[in-house]
């Protein structure tokens, strides 16, 4: 199985993950990771701080000569804005954050050591990570991908743009929907014995973790509420060319937490970023007075960002399902068994 372990704060002196459970003999090319990193700072709407960070990856262990050796692979992303022992106190939670519960939890004084954890800064480790797994899923012609389909509400290019813009104006943010698309998957990644081995409850959760993100369909999704099962189930066929196809895809490419050979196809709701530049009311947590929330540096939107993390977190779950069935030491190895499993199902 694959494990990760993420750290780092916001303003801090970096981010570092670590993904142990890769297996030995992969080719890394590391402009791949800092391509994907570079993506995830990209997108209309976003803030200065993405102007100040040049984000890339520096590998720590688990890879020689470009070449992994099976042990834990650490990356590391400086922050060039590293003050964080410098910033000023946050006494005013901001509504849709964590400032508040988060010191409620912990039994700070100050917000400051909330948010600088709860930032979607974090999402570069994310990426880092993922970018790692899509090199795996590309050894066997897995590939992972994402786009925008609305900014609140508008689903053309011009009408996303006027409503970013008009977020920016009024001082205030703007959510909408993404969607990721998996292709190339072979029946049988995910198992309906336990639920937490499932597909779509172990793609839902990474998804669903990924700051901001509110809301998480598959496939049809919520069509599924208004619809007769004889209108949205996938009518199984076969050819001897094909095989066993479906000429629909409402399930999205899963079946019974199982991955049924079709595109796997999510779509998730990004929240408006919590800190507006016109801020709404909240309370001093020091005199306990009605106050205007804090201002930090923020996005206006971040839904194309939210995209490419979301591409990510799905690749880790893609990669450890495809090391689950498959094998785990060894490149070579793994693709034998992955060859020999897709004879046996022709």
């Amino acid at each position: 199985m694959l494990r990760s372990l993420t750290a780092g704060e916001s303003h801090g002196r970096a981010i570092i993950s670590i993904l142990e459970g890769m297996p030995a003999g992969l080719k890394i090319d590391i402009t791949k990771i800092n391509a994907e990193l570079k993506r995830r700072q990209q997108g209309f709407g976003r803030g200065k701080r993405m102007q100040i960070e040049n984000d890339h990856a520096q590998v720590l262990s688990g890879i020689k000569n470009n070449t992994t050796l099976g042990s834990p692979v650490t990356l590391l992303i400086q922050n060039k804005d590293c003050s964080i022992d410098k910033l000023h106190k946050v006494s005013c939670p901001r509504p849709g954050h964590a400032d508040l519960a988060g010191l409620l939890k912990y039994g700070f004084s100050d917000c400051r050591a909330v948010l600088e954890r709860a930032s979607a800064r974090s999402t570069a480790a994310t990426v880092g990570l993922g970018a790692l797994c899509k090199i795996l899923l590309r050894e066997f012609k897995i590939s992972v991908s994402s786009k925008v389909l609305s900014v609140g509400g508008e689903n053309s290019s011009q009408g996303m743009k006027d409503k970013i813009c008009e977020a920016i104006k009024n001082k205030d943010t703007i959510g909408g929907i993404f969607e990721v698309v998996a292709k190339g998957l072979p029946v049988g990644l995910g198992s309906y014995v336990q639920s937490d081995r499932r597909l779509d409850a172990r793609l839902a959760q990474a998804i669903i973790s990924i700051p901001g993100v509110k809301a998480i369909e598959i496939g049809l999704g919520l069509g599924y509420a208004v619809s007769f099962g004889s209108e949205v189930h996938d009518a199984i066929h076969f050819s001897k060319s094909k095989g066993y196809f479906r000429n629909t895809n409402n399930a999205g490419g899963i079946e019974g937490g199982i991955s049924n050979g079709e595109d796997i196809i999510l779509r998730a709701c990004m929240k408006p970023i919590a800190t507006l530049m016109n801020p709404l009311e909240s309370v001093n947590i020091s005199t306990k007075k009605i106050s205007k929330a804090a201002v930090e540096r923020s996005d206006t939107c971040v839904v194309s960002a939210a995209g490419v993390v979301a591409e990510s977190a799905c690749a880790f779950v893609l990669a450890d399902c495809l090391l689950e069935k498959f094998g785990q030491d060894n490149i070579q190895d793994i693709k034998n068994a992955y060859k020999n499993y897709l004879d046996r199902i022709a």
